[in-house]
């Protein structure tokens, strides 16, 4: 406190300095608020320390904290200014915003444990989640399905955004609450859960409202099936996003086999526009996409997210992740002109028996070369099975809701096995992969 005003006009750019150049999560000004000023300056005197004289002076005046909430202002609070001895607005540039600012000027529409509808003004409402790690439990499941049908909670905005101000978007579904429920042998809890979070994924690509999803650092397993159904994406580009369900011996369940065979089929399509069922293009693709699920690769940043399937061309970019909620917004604002929703497809040329037995035949020989183990062999099976549509004619017209059951079925019967619960018990407890 005593270098202010020799280094800087405020306690402001002390904090930002700090967190910014030593990537302190909090400001030392911003530490000490959270340590509570008063009984930190009482102990100080009582242990016989120096007191700066500008510490004296915000006690003085009657202030207890360096920082204060101000709903008005743009940063959504104010600062103590030595100066003049009272508060003043925090300024941020133009377009730096949070969900917390959100709350405290337009408040929140609905809360449940994890999730809460927020309003960002302007007729887009955001779905934030605020679980520990964003694992995505019942209550976000339900937040989410009930925000985006009509009558709902969400029914007054015309545009949603889903993100949040945590260090990560989602780590994926709750694995404690499945493994409970395969310990028990509750199979039909294990079967509505799976079938709750494919609607919650439905409800968010066939939404009549645009939903854009604005993912960031972690995002992973039921996260990167949230972004994969949106409309429209607006990622940060520090982007660690993949399908790993694999890791913990099951296959993505909520509509990411689905995705990410529509968008092989699609690129294949757009090479080839009259490509067979088993056209060469289409035949790379799947490989590509079939790697990806089975090797559980997860993107290293928002670039290399777009090269595997996970994000597409339209969808930008954002470098500041302070600017990622604006822009995300605008980005739904966009959309809401002339919105078409998207139309469950029931034309899908399935890849079938040729593609999933060239895709089995990789995977045995990767067996042969002892790459990876006999588990991985049936877990590598059952991801094939789901993604050629099953064993059919290649071409076969299949719908979007063939290939959902195919991928409950296929995670409803990995979790009856044992080396999957202990794959989940593992990692649970490690935070580790199992390879067994």
């Amino acid at each position: 406190t005593n270098r202010i005003p020799e280094i800087s006009d405020s306690i402001v750019e002390i904090d930002r300095a700090m967190r910014l150049g030593f990537n302190w999560e909090l400001g030392p000004f911003e530490l000490w608020d959270a340590a509570s000023v008063e009984p930190t300056v009482a102990r100080l005197k009582k242990e016989n320390r120096a007191v700066a004289v500008n510490v004296e002076k915000l006690l003085a005046s009657g202030k207890k904290s360096w920082y204060t909430d101000d709903p008005g202002s743009a940063a959504g609070r104010a600062y103590f200014d030595l100066a003049s001895s009272s508060y003043k607005p925090v300024e941020v540039p133009s377009g730096v915003w949070s969900v917390e600012v959100a709350k405290k000027s337009n408040g929140v529409v609905k809360k449940t444990a994890g999730a809460s509808l927020v309003d960002l003004g302007d007729g887009v409402g955001c779905i934030e989640f605020h679980s520990k790690m964003n694992t995505i439990g019942t209550d976000i499941v339900q937040l989410i399905s009930q925000s985006l049908k009509p009558g709902g909670p969400g029914d007054n905005f015309d545009a949603f955004v889903i993100t949040n101000d945590a260090a990560n978007f989602s780590v994926g579904a709750n694995l404690m609450l499945l493994l409970m429920s395969i310990q028990e042998e509750e199979w039909d809890d294990v079967n509505l859960a799976v079938r709750t979070f494919q609607g919650m994924t439905q409800a968010i690509k066939f939404s009549p409202k645009p939903v854009v999803v604005a993912p960031f650092g972690l995002t992973l397993g039921g996260g990167t099936e949230i972004s994969l159904h949106a409309p429209a994406r607006q990622p940060h580009a520090e982007l660690y996003i993949g399908l790993v369900e694999v890791g913990v011996g099951l296959l993505p369940g909520a509509g990411g086999c689905k995705e990410m065979l529509l968008r092989a089929i699609d690129s294949a399509s757009s090479i080839r526009p009259d490509g067979r069922g088993e056209s060469v293009e289409l035949m790379e693709a799947m490989k590509k996409t079939f790697e990806t699920i089975a090797t559980a690769k997860v993107a290293t940043s928002a670039h290399e997210a777009r090269g595997l399937g996970f994000l597409s061309d339209s969808d930008s970019i954002t470098m500041n992740r302070e600017r990622l909620l604006a822009d995300a917004k605008a980005r739904a604002l966009e959309l809401v002109r002339g919105y078409e929703p998207a139309v469950p497809r029931t034309d899908i040329p399935a890849p079938g028996e040729n593609i999933l037995a060239a895709l089995k035949l990789g995977v045995h020989l990767m067996r042969q070369g002892d790459y990876i183990t006999e588990y991985e062999v049936k877990l590598a099976t059952k991801i094939a099975e789901v993604l050629c549509g099953g064993n059919v004619t290649a071409g076969t017209p299949i719908s979007e809701q063939y290939v959902l059951d195919l991928e409950r079925e296929g995670f409803k019967s990995l979790c009856g096995e044992k080396k999957t619960q202990e794959r989940i018990q593992y990692t649970l407890k490690t935070g580790k992969t199992l390879r067994n």
